[in-house]
């Protein structure tokens, strides 16, 4: 038969087990959750960078077009003719426009 001594030395052992277990256990969430809180804020410092980024180009973008203005009309007349009086936007925009206005052809329109 087992003894008190014997008896509590083994409920104190299989508490002692169980406490590290789940400490460890929870220590390895909270590990993982620092790691995680890490990764999304170097995410956001990420798309910081990228939208400034983005942000000078289109400053640089807008400013080549300011430039473009102010070009001599000699110089104008060099440039291609079906791109002479529109921008690229507002030329994707008559494109689209034509597409659009076009009627479609319907076997009435045929005879």
């Amino acid at each position: 038969m087992v003894d008190r001594i014997e008896r509590n030395k083994d409920i104190i052992q299989e508490l002692v087990e169980s406490t590290a277990t789940h400490v460890g256990q929870i220590a390895s969430i909270i590990t993982t959750a620092v790691a995680d809180v890490a990764r999304e804020v170097g995410e956001i410092i990420t798309d910081g960078f990228e939208m400034r980024e983005a942000a000078r180009r289109a400053g640089a973008d807008s400013a080549t077009v300011i430039d473009a203005e102010l070009v001599s009309d000699d110089a104008v007349d060099e440039i291609e003719p079906e791109f002479d009086e529109f921008t690229g936007a507002e030329a994707l925009s008559e494109i689209n426009l034509e597409a659009v206005m076009e009627a479609p052809v319907t076997p009435a329109d045929t005879e």
